[in-house]
């Protein structure tokens, strides 16, 4: 099941969180099994699979982070399993940042973090604006590259609070 499609939303990496919120009543009010007690036990049984389908979309796209590795899935882009390389570049800066960690620079590494996470978001922002309706699989592998660089910066800071 497409939960974009269950959702009626456009398959991009970011979901309007009003529109989220609208569509998610709208589909609880359908498929919730509250209001199906009279139905036939397979209709009860096919309603209870969409709404915990519709809880389980709602969980994912409530999360701009489960919302990206979602719709590059379905895109067949990324494999969960997937052991992803980042570029070397990141990886040399992101080895200074460990440094300061490793060196109890708490509150310096939060600010590399953020200066880190708002320039990629920039970025992100940028390409999807620029990408129009249709996000072709050049732009696609960028997105899935500004996941992997955010879960790694998602990791470091919660290395902080270890």
């Amino acid at each position: 099941m497409n939960y974009f499609e269950l959702f009626s939303l456009p398959e991009k990496p970011i979901v309007d969180r009003l529109e989220l919120t609208k569509k998610y009543f709208e589909l609880q009010r359908k498929f919730h099994p509250d209001y199906h007690t009279t139905d036939t036990a397979s209709e009860q049984s096919e309603v209870l699979e969409l709404s915990a389908a519709v809880n389980k979309a709602y969980v994912i796209f409530k999360d701009e982070q489960k919302t990206i590795a979602y719709y590059l899935q379905i895109k067949g882009c990324m494999d969960e399993a997937e052991k992803y390389n980042l570029p070397a570049d990141f990886l040399m800066e992101m080895m200074e940042v460990n440094e300061l960690l490793d060196d109890g620079e708490g509150d310096k590494v939060r600010e590399l973090i953020r200066e880190a996470a708002a320039k990629m978001d920039l970025e992100f922002h940028q390409l999807l604006a620029n990408s129009g309706h249709k996000i072709a699989e050049a732009e696609q592998l960028k997105i899935k590259d500004y996941y992997y660089r955010k879960k790694y910066l998602k990791r470091i800071l919660d290395r902080l609070h270890d």
